[in-house]
């Protein structure tokens, strides 16, 4: 019997199973009565590594039994207790590759109809859950909202359990993605037959996704190419070292009203680097001849972070390409890496993140522990005059404002929602892409520590939030043919937001 199922590979024909905890004694009959004679077990010790044959296995919640042969089992019994047979797919993983995690790894989405399943449901994302710290469950979509579907990566050693959890408790679900890793091979094979090294970002392809050090030259020759208007700062350096630039638009001045766009602070979201890059592009080639623009850029600054995660974003090209946090180490813990989008000074704490490191919400030791949110905090403070601050993610196609940590309403209300509904409109009109817009915690889910939660109580009242595409097929593996699309209909909107905050200073 074993505690937890911390499955990896461990030679042929064998896994090795961490175990979490002591075992409780399996030798009364009374705990086990469908038992009807003698068979072997093995201790576990907390830490304690076993080496596993193939063999029979039952669980029940977090309890799992070996047996040697079907021979000693009461299936009567068996099935009265509740307890199930383990499936082969949950026994054995498959080899490792893009991910950490497994290969042939499933999306599944709760249909979250019933106010039940919805409660059932969120029961499983809840930071001491059973089935989110042993299953090694990833939430690309929390729950949210009745009516608001749950999207949940589940890695191949966990469907069968997983799926027994979901249909033990009467919660609907459909399989969104039927093979990440094919989705991810396919990825990859678009990525190399687009390799080319761009001489100018004329001939820079943005139909593709790049990688760090691609996208860091791309960086150094816009600047090159548009000196009167596009300069690089650096404005500190990742846990790892990696230097963290953004991109200054500028027609001269000191510290005027700026606007700062952000993009890729959840480094798996690669279609908001990818089309931080286009908007890059897009307003060298439309200043002097898009009057909303120029008017713009005559008036105010733009700041462009394109790559805010330059650790996680340069993990999800080398080791794992669904890495959603910081790479930065925690004291007393082997999990790596915090949500830089759960670690700003808004709510600290709160609940909508996680104190437990090993989360994808992990909130980190205290506000601003991360060097890549500091540095923008620093940023912020020292320039003192950023009208409008949006941060780019993806994906369920939403546009939001504060407040993500409470309940109540910003201010400025009123007037965030018409901002926001305009900027929807707009992006509306060219490709017909549906967006939701509202606060974030009555449009999605009460969400901590949150990005523009603090920018607005710094009191920079645009205050904006994108999800971009798409709203479940393919999650944070959006096909490269999306990528200008979704960054064309998307510039509409900032353009919205940036022309509402130029004419409307405070």
């Amino acid at each position: 019997m074993l505690l937890g199922n911390h499955w990896g590979p461990c030679g042929f024909g064998r896994i090795c199973v961490r175990c979490l905890c002591n075992e409780v004694s399996i030798q009364s009959q009374s705990k086990f009565p469908f038992v009807n004679s003698s068979f072997s077990y093995t201790m576990c010790s907390p830490n304690r590594v076993l080496a596993l044959v193939p063999t029979t296995a039952f669980y029940s919640e977090d309890i799992w039994l070996q047996f040697p042969s079907r021979a000693t089992l009461d299936p009567r019994a068996l099935e009265q207790w509740g307890w199930r047979e383990a499936s082969a797919s949950v026994l054995w993983p498959d080899s490792h590759k893009a991910t950490e995690t497994g290969t042939k790894e499933l999306v599944l989405r709760d249909v979250g109809e019933e106010d039940t399943s919805r409660e059932a449901a969120a029961g499983v994302a809840a930071p001491e859950s059973w089935l989110l710290l042993h299953c090694r469950l990833d939430f690309w979509r929390g729950p949210a909202q009745p009516g608001s579907p749950i999207d949940i990566r589940v890695p191949f050693p966990s469907i069968q359990a997983v799926k027994v959890f979901l249909e033990a408790r009467d919660i609907r679900y459909t399989v969104m993605i039927e093979d990440v890793q094919s989705l991810l091979d396919e990825e990859q094979e678009q990525m190399f037959a687009s390799q080319s090294w761009a001489r100018s970002t004329n001939t820079f392809n943005y139909a593709t996704y790049h990688t760090l050090r691609e996208i860091y030259d791309f960086m150094d020759l816009l600047a090159a190419e548009h000196p009167q208007l596009v300069s690089k700062l650096q404005i500190g350096s990742s846990y790892e070292g990696r230097p963290i630039y953004v991109l200054k638009f500028s027609t001269g001045g000191n510290n005027r009203p700026a606007i700062w766009i952000d993009t890729g602070i959840h480094s798996r979201e690669w279609v908001t680097q990818a089309s931080g890059v286009w908007f890059a592009k897009k307003i060298t080639q439309d200043y002097g001849q898009d009057p909303t623009l120029t008017a713009i850029l005559d008036n105010m600054d733009i700041f462009l972070e394109i790559v805010t995660n330059p650790d996680g974003f340069a993990f999800t090209h080398s080791k794992n390409r669904l890495w959603r946090k910081t790479r930065s180490l925690t004291s007393g813990s082997t999990c790596i890496g915090v949500d830089p989008n759960r670690n700003w000074d808004a709510g600290f704490g709160k609940a909508g993140a996680s104190s437990n490191p090993c989360s994808e919400t992990y909130r980190g030791k205290f506000a601003n522990s991360e060097v890549e949110v500091k540095s923008i905090v620093d940023f912020v403070k020292d320039h003192r005059n950023i009208k409008a601050f949006i941060s780019i993610h993806s994906y369920s196609q939403l546009l939001l404002y504060p407040f993500g940590y409470k309940k109540e309403s910003p201010a400025d209300k009123d007037e965030l929602d018409q901002v926001a509904r305009s900027a929807v409109e707009a992006l509306t009109s060219l490709y017909g892409t549906k967006f939701k817009y509202g606060s974030i915690i009555t449009t999605i889910y009460q969400a901590s520590g949150g990005t523009i939660d603090w920018t607005y109580n710094q009191g920079i009242k645009y205050s904006f939030t994108f999800e971009l595409r798409d709203t479940g097929r393919y999650g944070f593996l959006l096909p490269a043919s999306q990528i200008v699309p979704t960054a064309q209909e998307t510039w509409l909107a900032l353009l919205t937001i940036m022309e509402h905050t130029l004419n409307h200073p405070y």
